[in-house]
């Protein structure tokens, strides 16, 4: 046993075995300054910093792990050396001594991303695929849920989380398209196999059983790069690609020496031949010639494909609809949003959740008329489950912000349409996957007068035009 432990773990057997990342925690935690009593049955799960006489408790699941990764062992499991990676990306000590911003904000995060595991792991796998989507677009500029050089408690948690609601082909399914999802799963499965490693070796000093983690995705082999100095004839380019794109099928082989075998075949001794050089660089210089007359000949033409399916969007592609606040609240946890039940006249009344708190008091949010994106797919905010998006006004810093709302005698659920644009609305998975929002909202906008319009074209309900309640002229409406 640990004598001078730092921390005192007291867990049940039931418990540590249904949570493979507090048990890799805790395995891979100094075993000199920590100290696991693990209770054979109940539903225990404490941790004890300090010494006996004036130890403080901690009962909460997610608050003990970021203690273990952090403060509660003098961030032993948050700095390289004393560490295989730092589990909460750096930021413990920063957050606090150094009074860094960005690891503030970095640890509030963690937290944040660790209460979208919980959940998660309360909800169903569809709910988990839903999240696979959304991870796609916040992870297209992200390595990691925070800032990291490499996966932190969080990541950890969420991956966990989504395999442990979806394996084999349900989550091969569900990630298929989503490249930076993929890219990050397959990451947090790699590291959490190395770190399996390092709780082995630790397995004789801290007597934890060994996690048992989910399997998640089966990492496919890629190529590498191809790299070629211009002057080759198409064939040589050719035959390598095949032989790289065989060894990758065949999963041993390794690109470099396919690259290297397939000159040979066509130029002895992996070179080209003076005569080949030529051919290659006449072959070339024809082909850029045929390119400069096309261009010269069609000067407005290339990438007309993508600009056509731009243009075929409009605001019709939204479901826009008049809705009814019947109901709202303050998030337990997130302090600038506000939790709404709204009538869009469905069966039952949208669960939305708004940034609106540092705009609106609480008895202004209630019995509301206003403006509700509805072909929105659900996601989870802070723990919500929000389906859709309440519209507002708001000017250009977003210091200012009204609600968009219908006319009065505008009736609840029926469709807010633009002149000039009748189509109907695409189904919300499309609107997420080809980010239609996104690209309509630009031009979502209040005129002069407050009036909500769509690139001039005017709103339109039963009852007349929808305006920012308070007359906001000229503001975006998102």
């Amino acid at each position: 046993e640990a004598q001078s432990a730092l921390v005192t773990l007291t867990v049940s057997a039931p418990i540590l075995a249904s949570d493979p990342l507090l048990a890799l925690v805790a395995s891979i935690a100094p075993p000199y300054q920590t100290k696991v009593t693990i209770i054979k049955k109940g539903s225990d799960l404490s941790l004890s910093i300090g010494a006996d006489s004036s130890a403080s408790v901690i009962t909460h699941r997610n608050a003990i792990l970021r203690s273990l990764c952090g403060l509660g062992l003098h961030n032993a499991l948050d700095t390289i050396g004393s560490s295989p990676l730092c589990f909460l990306g750096g930021h413990s000590a920063t957050s606090f001594a150094g009074a860094s911003p960005t690891s503030a904000i970095a640890m509030a995060g963690i937290s944040s991303w660790m209460s979208v595991a919980d959940s998660t792991r309360q909800g169903t796998a569809d709910d988990a695929s839903v999240l696979i989507g959304q991870l796609n677009d916040y992870l297209s500029s992200r390595s990691f849920l925070v800032p990291s050089s490499t996966p932190t408690v969080a990541d950890f948690d969420l991956y966990l989380a989504i395999v442990g609601k979806l394996s084999g082909e349900a989550l091969e399914t569900s990630v298929n398209g989503y490249n930076n999802t993929r890219r990050w799963l397959e990451q947090c499965g790699a590291t959490l196999d190395e770190l399996k490693i390092v709780a082995a070796k630790n397995a004789a000093y801290s007597k934890v059983p060994a996690a048992t983690i989910p399997k998640g995705l089966n990492p496919k082999p890629r190529p590498l790069p191809l790299f070629f100095y211009g002057e080759e004839d198409e064939s040589v380019v050719a035959a390598a690609a095949a032989a790289t794109s065989a060894a990758t099928k065949a999963g041993g082989a390794k690109p470099g020496k396919a690259t290297a075998a397939a000159p040979s075949n066509a130029g002895g001794g992996g070179g080209l031949t003076d005569e080949q050089k030529k051919a290659a660089a006449d072959k070339k210089a024809a082909k850029n010639a045929a390119k400069a007359a096309k261009k010269k000949d069609n000067p407005k033409k290339g990438g007309g494909g993508g600009a056509a399916a731009a243009a075929e969007l409009n605001i019709s592609a939204l479901d826009i609809r008049v809705g009814k606040i019947i109901k709202a609240w303050e998030h337990e946890t997130a302090d600038k949003l506000y939790c709404e039940e709204i009538d869009v006249g469905e069966d039952k009344p949208r669960q939305i959740a708004s940034g609106l708190r540092p705009f609106y008091k609480l008895d202004e949010m209630q019995n509301r008329d206003v403006l509700v994106l509805c072909n929105l797919k659900p996601m989870n905010l802070v723990g919500f489950p929000s389906h859709g998006m309440v519209l507002c006004a708001s000017n250009a810093d977003h210091t200012a912000v009204e609600f968009a709302v219908p006319p009065e005698g505008a009736k609840i659920g029926e469709r807010v349409t633009f002149e000039g644009f009748d189509g109907e609305p695409e189904a919300q998975n499309k609107v997420a996957k080809k980010k239609i929002f996104q690209a309509l909202a630009p031009d979502l906008k209040t005129d002069e007068n407050g009036m909500v319009n769509w690139k001039g074209a005017k709103s339109v309900t039963s009852a007349g035009q929808c305006k920012a309640v308070n007359g906001m002229a000229n503001a975006q409406v998102a």
